[in-house]
């Protein structure tokens, strides 16, 4: 009798064993995995305040030795972990081959704006900022202003100055084409037609860059004219450094060549099992030649070097790395809730996501959910067409699957201006700024002061105008 109870404890416990490995190789990462994502976070937010030459001196070997965490459990004990790994490096040589080579490349543009901070003036520039980086990306429009910004405001520019910068340049600027931000443009490359995005996103556009446009206007005419008071100058525009213009234009069709986009166009990875295609070459090779023949008085003006591209390349290793298995719960959840997701939902839940992880993945992963709750496939292109021009109407009422994606696309470019690390361009204007001793607000500060109180209210606002079903 004791045999039998032993050879069915025995049995029970190689079952509990069984189903354990089960669940570690075939089902979701365990929760403690989540950990050095949120460390790494809070050591982004805290350590450039709290423990400056810590931070300044060892956040690549943290970053790293995180993100090293997360990819030794995918790599050793993950069935489909090499295949996580693999897909997430290709991501990372995708976003760091585009915005280090728009860096570089703007680098050696040197644009001097013969004219004094204004209000009026600031607030063209940057309106003129969010109009181009619809056509060459928010990487590469704020690259291109953010020093001639600071340059034009010396003596006077205060830590809005900078914050509004990234707010309508760095993220709502790129809202109304798929090449001014990531998340739109993976759209396009699953089958979303490239002018889809304008007509339906124009008019939150319009309302948010206006309105934070009309309070910008006070918060700069409250600041005066500072030092540079009586120095008015009346000048043109000079650029130095013009034939990067070339290069730029470049990187920019390097965009598009890709096999989604072109039928027929080679894939490298296919053809040779390699992590980067022919467009990441296209742009590494562009930011190297970019650099060996740069204007040397153009990057002496603009005070030209790697460190602000270092950093976010390390930051961001660590960030790709860590949020796999955030990225993992945030599909599980989509996948199997998205039939109970109102419109609403959908808005605001990527739309966080997107503030705190890269919001390319979160619209995608919110994207294959709303087209599940239409019994449509995010493989299909065909699909995906349909769902952009309103199949019909969901379970919720007359709601047309392509407010949905108004929502979802909305929310992933908008909502990158909550924090520092929404949007990669973030993170660089933020680092630029700082080399040039201008006053900066550390990452906490950057959300309690600047964008809860004054982003948050109109993402309130468009919430309630399209998205309130």
């Amino acid at each position: 009798m004791s045999n039998v109870l032993f050879s069915a404890e025995h049995n029970e416990t190689a079952a509990c064993a069984a189903v354990f490995m089960l669940q570690l190789f075939h089902h979701l990462p365990s929760v403690w995995l989540l950990a050095p994502f949120i460390t790494l976070l809070v050591m982004i937010a805290t350590g450039p305040l709290f423990y400056h030459r810590f931070w300044e001196r060892h956040y690549s070997k943290v970053s790293i030795g995180l993100g090293v965490v997360v990819a030794s459990y995918y790599g050793f004990l993950m069935e489909h972990g090499l295949h996580d790994l693999e897909h997430t490096f290709e991501e990372y040589l995708s976003f760091i081959a585009l915005i280090s080579s728009l860096f570089v490349v703007s680098g050696g543009i040197l644009i001097k704006i013969e004219r004094r901070g204004k209000p009026i003036i600031n607030c063209l520039l940057l309106l003129f900022g969010a109009v181009i980086s619809n056509l060459i990306g928010t990487t590469g429009a704020s690259m291109l202003l953010i020093r001639p910004y600071m340059r034009m405001n010396e003596g006077r520019i205060k830590a809005f100055h900078i914050v509004f910068f990234i707010f309508i340049v760095s993220n709502i600027g790129g809202g109304l084409t798929p090449i001014g931000d990531p998340p739109l443009f993976l759209g396009f490359l699953k089958g979303v037609p490239f002018f889809w995005v304008f007509p339906n996103i124009l008019l939150p556009w319009i309302i948010t860059v206006t309105g934070l446009l009309l309070i910008f206007m006070v918060l700069d005419a409250k600041t005066g004219n500072g030092e540079t008071e009586g120095t008015d100058v009346k000048g043109g525009v000079s650029i130095k450094g013009s034939k990067n213009f070339l290069f730029l234009a470049i990187i920019i069709v390097a965009v598009f060549l890709d096999p989604a986009v072109i039928e027929g166009f080679p894939s490298l990875q296919e053809l040779f099992h390699l992590p980067f295609g022919i467009r990441e070459l296209i742009m590494f090779s562009v930011a190297f030649a970019a650099y060996k023949c740069a204007d040397q008085d153009a990057l002496k003006g603009n005070e030209f070097n790697f460190e602000p591209i270092k950093e976010v390349a390390f930051l961001f290793a660590g960030i790709f790395a860590t949020m796999i298995p955030a990225l993992e719960f945030i599909r599980n959840y989509a996948e199997t809730h998205a039939g109970d997701f109102s419109v609403s939902r959908f808005y605001w839940m990527t739309g966080a996501l997107s503030a705190v992880l890269d919001n390319t993945p979160s619209y995608l992963n919110f994207f294959a959910g709303a087209l599940g709750k239409f019994g449509l496939d995010i493989g299909s292109s065909s699909d995906i067409r349909l769902f952009a021009d309103g199949v019909g109407v969901s379970v919720q009422g007359d709601v047309s699957s392509h407010l949905y994606l108004m929502a979802i696309s909305v929310a992933s470019v908008f909502f990158g201006a909550i924090t520092y690390i929404g949007n990669a361009p973030n993170f660089m204007v933020k680092n630029i700024a700082a080399q040039a001793d201008v006053d900066v607000p550390d990452f906490l500060e950057y959300i309690y002061k600047y964008s809860l109180p004054i982003m948050l209210p109109f993402l309130m606002l468009l919430w309630f105008l399209f998205f309130n079903y």
